[in-house]
């Protein structure tokens, strides 16, 4: 019983996070974007938030091992307030490059703050859900991983109206005025994590991990890359500048979106076929997941492709918005599968005394992915617009799609049967 409330203090302070990280997000996106920034700008803009996630996990894993996963959940939790009212600050008056720096700054705090909670949330599942429980651990890694980003599309949501209603500088010190409090509660309500692992390991255990452990971590750098490429900048910019749609019309939109993948990923444990190690199945449905994944964006790059080339200016617009309404739901489903299938195997693969040091090192590449899909995005929009985007995103899934078939096939899987 204590073990399961020690879970829901950690996961409801993750939760938090994750609302204001997703309104975040969408707040600085839109309201630079109204000021006159270039998509390369606006990449720019998430760049360090990006950076310090790869530094960020992977030193957090070794932080959290020495001094305890309560100590990184706080410290994310003060990074993030200090982050949204440092932002709440910016002033009109200020040069456009001094504002491009202070926010560069504000957003590497906030990157920090993300992945120091999300590392210190995911580690807590290992080390509460006893050994040879594959299931449930599938279950509960599911269930938090999906309720995570069903709150981060609520955040979307969230940055677009707040946007429009108080405005960029009030919203920002609502939203830390309301972290202070989840804050103090998760202060008192969790004395000491039940289960917490009490080791010093060296610092060079960071880096040094297992075959399968590196090769789900590429396997995840490829899958978030191949996300962001074409949703951090490409979809909005696309919606707003091709669609002519609003600032709470684009929060609304991809709120639902990430509400939903959300849910696919928190029911993914009910429609994966199980095998008695754990890993056999769940790693070929990883693989086949992905495959399917990498063809998604080239069918709707090549709907939007030939739309505009064939089609009159009033289809033209409701072919654009077909595809990328309904390519957006197909890919949100295969998306969901391959990320809740992951977060699954690099706690299914990891040993619990290891399970911090691994984790950190996983969404490291994670982190790194999502700062390589960040860059392309801008990058490959102002280059050739949102299908140069979908093309750079099939690439990066199909090379996901390699890495994860490989787990497994000489070490784990002899190790565990």
């Amino acid at each position: 019983m204590r073990a399961l409330r020690d879970y829901a203090v950690v996961t409801s302070a993750y939760w938090g996070l994750t609302l204001t990280d997703g309104a975040l997000r969408m707040l600085v996106l839109l309201h630079f974007h109204t000021l006159g920034y270039t998509p390369i700008e606006l990449a720019a803009l998430f760049v360090l938030y990006e950076f310090f996630g790869v530094v960020t996990n992977l030193m957090g894993g070794w932080i959290a091992v020495r001094l305890g996963l309560r100590f990184t959940l706080y410290a994310g939790l003060w990074l993030q307030i200090a982050a949204l009212f440092m932002l709440s600050q910016l002033d009109a008056g200020w040069s456009k490059e001094f504002s491009v720096l202070y926010v560069f700054l504000s957003q590497g705090l906030s990157g920090i703050a993300k992945d120091l909670t999300k590392m210190s949330a995911k580690s807590s599942i290992r080390i509460l859900v006893p050994d040879n429980s594959n299931s449930l651990l599938f279950r509960w890694v599911a269930a938090l991983t999906g309720s995570k980003n069903a709150l981060k599309g609520l955040g979307f949501f969230l940055g677009g109206v707040l946007l429009s209603s108080v405005g960029f500088e009030d919203a920002l010190v609502l939203m830390g005025a309301g972290l202070i409090v989840i804050l103090v509660l998760s202060y008192l309500l969790l004395r000491r994590l039940e289960g917490e692992v009490k080791s010093k390991p060296p610092f060079s255990r960071i880096f040094s991990k297992t075959r399968d452990i590196n090769f789900i971590a590429l396997a995840r750098f490829f899958l978030f890359g191949g996300r962001d490429i074409w949703f951090v900048v490409g979809v909005p910019l696309f919606l707003q500048e091709v669609l002519g749609w609003g600032f709470t019309e684009i929060g609304t939109f991809m709120a639902a979106w990430v509400i939903a993948y959300g849910f696919v990923q928190a029911i993914t444990p009910r429609f994966i076929r199980k095998s008695a190690d754990g890993l056999t199945s769940e790693i070929r449905a990883a693989s086949r997941w992905a495959a399917a994944l990498a063809v998604v964006p080239l069918l709707i790059a090549g709907i939007i492709y030939f739309g505009s080339l064939y089609a009159s200016p009033a289809d033209r617009f409701l072919i654009f918005a077909a595809a990328i309404i309904g390519g957006l739901a197909v890919f949100g489903i295969c998306f969901a599968i391959n990320s809740s299938l992951h977060s699954y195997l690099i706690l299914a693969i990891s040993e619990v005394e290891n399970t911090t040091l691994n984790v950190g090192f996983y969404y490291m590449a994670n982190a790194g992915g999502r700062l390589m899909g960040t860059l392309f995005s801008g990058l490959l929009y102002q280059a050739g617009g949102v299908e140069a985007c979908l093309a750079g995103s099939a690439v990066m899934i199909a090379a996901s799609a390699v890495f994860v078939r490989d787990i497994g096939r000489k070490e784990t899987i002899a190790k565990v049967s």
